[in-house]
């Protein structure tokens, strides 16, 4: 299981491994509305499932906080189309 936290004050989800951190960076856009801007895992950690995990958290932390998203990185946004259960926290016409 890959370990993710959430730093609210930097706006991130980041998973630390073997002394890398791959990152969700995301910014507030409007009111109860989250903009999941990018994501970035290191070369060497690629293929792992590790960009998965970070986008699956920030889905969960925006369902637990009756946010919706903005999946503006393409990795989120391919994310939502494969795993349909998190459709319903994109903002429509975006």
């Amino acid at each position: 299981m890959i370990a993710v936290s959430h730093d609210p004050a930097r706006r991130t989800f980041t998973a630390r491994i073997d002394g890398q951190d791959a990152y969700l960076r995301y910014l507030p856009a409007g009111d109860g509305v989250l903009d999941y801007a990018s994501t970035f895992v290191p070369e060497i950690l690629r293929g792992r499932g590790i960009a998965s995990a970070l986008v699956r958290q920030a889905l969960d932390h925006a369902r637990a906080e009756g946010c919706r998203i903005i999946p503006s990185c393409w990795f989120v946004r391919d994310f939502v189309v494969k795993h349909p259960e998190y459709a319903d926290l994109t903002v429509e016409g975006r």
